[in-house]
């Protein structure tokens, strides 16, 4: 399946947080305007060749830190055989140590040769896919409640981190953009499909702004985030510049045969 370049011009706003001014959003109004959806069991051609019903699941997720490891295993706790196809092997194994980078980290266990061992199969009667998801469902509360927290992330990259002005003042800055393949390094190159820059992933009615409403709320507050949609849309009325090259692709006008 066919892929873009990442790497294309961008448009960018930044503004002070509403809700308290030694706060700083930086954000990539090409991705957050773009048609992006999660196409999983709908297309979604998978990270590993031949494997695309394990979708982005097919390595284990890393915990980003012991609150979001803690807030799973309450959630994993609650997973039952008949709600967690692995429940047998992963009950007290969910959460293994590993190196992110040259750091020490934990991360899910995956199965042998296999996805993340909270991956249900697609015809499991349970219900296929995350087992945390489908709980999430099956509760009436959003996956982003119960999933570890770069699943729910995913594919918003954001960095947050102290910058000093100008005038020797500090504020916090926030910053939101694709995560596109090379966000990964390395890994990024092994991955057979990327969705992100694929354009048969740029399907949605709406931009991700819209849809991500939850998402980016939880990642820079209420008050950052209206105004966030404010500044999209008023942009998108004007005429966004830089389109998405996988929405702009998706979206292309098809030419009819004469």
């Amino acid at each position: 399946m066919t892929e873009v370049d990442s790497v294309c011009d961008r448009e960018w706003v930044e503004f002070v947080d509403p809700a308290d001014r030694g706060r700083v959003v930086r954000a990539d109004l090409t991705w957050l305007l773009s048609r992006w959806a999660c196409v999983y069991g709908r297309g979604c051609a998978g990270v590993r060749p031949g494997r695309a019903a394990e979708g982005c699941c097919s390595t284990g997720a890393y915990f980003s830190g012991p609150a979001d490891l803690r807030r799973v295993g309450s959630v994993v706790r609650r997973l039952t055989p008949r709600t967690w196809q692995h429940h047998a092997v992963g009950v007290d194994g969910y959460a293994v140590e590993s190196v992110l980078g040259e750091q020490p980290a934990t991360r899910t266990a995956t199965l042998p040769d296999g996805p993340c061992v909270l991956l249900n199969d697609a015809d499991f009667p349970g219900g296929g896919g995350c087992a945390l998801h489908v709980l999430a469902e099956h509760d009436g509360v959003a996956a982003m409640t119960y999933k570890p927290d770069v699943c729910w992330q995913l594919p918003i990259r954001w960095r947050r981190g102290p910058v000093i002005q100008e005038d020797g003042t500090t504020v916090v800055l926030t910053t939101l953009t694709e995560y596109s393949r090379r966000s990964w390094g390395d890994a990024g190159r092994e991955h057979h499909w990327w969705c992100t820059s694929a354009p048969a992933a740029h399907v949605a009615d709406e931009p991700l702004v819209d849809r991500y409403a939850a998402e980016l709320t939880a990642l820079i507050g209420p008050a950052a985030y209206e105004h966030l949609h404010r500044l999209c849309h008023r942009r998108l009325g004007l005429g966004l510049v830089a389109v998405h090259p996988a929405t702009a692709a998706a979206h292309q006008p098809r030419s009819s045969a004469g």
